[in-house]
């Protein structure tokens, strides 16, 4: 249970963290690429974590 917290925190703390870059360095007028690298990459672990999550609800479902 506690590595599920761990990554749901890690997804919350990449995006927020690529937002907060790509808001500084458009500021700045800076290339934006690695905010927007942290942006995606924390998409696709929301994606994978769903996926997950979806397939462990499924096999309970079905024991029961």
């Amino acid at each position: 249970m506690g590595l599920i917290i761990i990554y749901w925190i890690s997804v919350v703390i990449l995006f927020i963290a690529g937002v907060v870059q790509v808001i500084i360095k458009s500021a700045k007028n800076e290339s934006v690429k690695s905010g927007l690298k942290l942006i995606i990459i924390s998409v696709i672990m929301v994606v994978i974590g769903v996926g997950a999550c979806a397939v462990i609800l499924s096999n309970l479902n079905i024991r029961n």
